[in-house]
This record gives C-alpha cells, structure tokens and sequence, in this order.
C-alpha cells in the first residue's frame, strides 16, 4: 500500500512512527489526565482540549512496549476521526515529512505482537525504519470520548 504524501512523526521508546499527516489535527504539550475506572489499560484517561473532552491513549501500552520511565511527561499528537477527538500519548514529535513511494515496504515478517497489526507498512529512510501506523487500526475498540462535552445532560 503506497503511503501518504506527508507522514507526522514521533517516537515511543525510542522507535520511530509515522502517521498520514491529514489524520492528525495537532500536536501538544502533555495535559493533565482524568483516570477513566474500567477502562482498558491502554486508556490513559480524559484531558480537556479547549473544552472538548479526548481520550487519551498511551502508546507505549497500545503497543506493548516498556512503561514511560518516572517522570517522563508524554506529547499528544490529536487525531480527529469522524465525530471523536483522540490523543496518542508518545515519548516525542518528530518532524514531518514527506515520503516517497519508493522507500515503502509491506509489513516485515519480523515484525511480532500487536505493533504487527497496526502497522500498515515500513519506509527505509537514512539510517532509520519508519513504522506507518493505521490510525483506524490504533483506536479501533477502544472506548472514545464524543466530541462534545461528557458534561451534558441527557434529555429525559
């Protein structure tokens, strides 16, 4: 599968990922968190963006990767899909960048556990593996705040 043009970038214990940048809506400094109960462990919690409430989804626990080291703050990159807000909570931003077509691999065969299903395929850049994430793909079954405030009173 060819890749998008331009790919936001960012890294989550000390890999390289890459998302199409017309999936996300912007990139944050770390806000604080509202602890969900129950809620899977790949939920970090809510935080207030402007008033819009967004799940927050660590990717360190999306992947199965180590947990964040003590007092490492996490960015937000805010992905807007259909009618939700969601932030991935990553180590750092990278940069964007534009990608071509020619340096894009399918999925390797080396590549094991849940980071296999979410990624959509490799980019060989200089000295470094971009992993290309499936935005669809990484919040799929997870439970997502609505775009507009959880606060609302329901009509009775």
């Amino acid at each position: 599968m060819p890749a998008p043009n331009n790919c936001i970038t960012f890294l989550v214990d000390g890999q390289l990922f890459g998302m199409p940048a017309t999936e996300v809506m912007e990139l944050t400094r770390f806000h604080e968190l509202t602890p969900v109960p129950l809620a899977p462990p790949t939920i970090a919690g809510l935080m207030n963006l402007r008033g819009q409430v967004v799940t927050a989804v660590d990717m360190r626990r999306r992947l199965e990767l180590r947990p964040r080291p003590e007092g490492q703050q996490p960015m937000n990159v805010v992905l807007r899909r259909e009618d939700v807000l969601v932030s991935l909570l990553v180590d750092q931003v990278g940069e964007v960048i534009e990608l071509d077509d020619s340096t894009y691999e399918p999925v390797p065969d080396t590549l094991r556990g849940v980071a296999r299903e979410l990624v959509r395929g490799v980019h060989k850049l200089p000295g470094r593996l971009l992993l290309l994430l499936d935005p669809a793909k990484v919040i799929a079954g997870l439970t997502v705040a609505p775009r507009r405030s959880a606060l609302a009173t329901p009509a009775v």
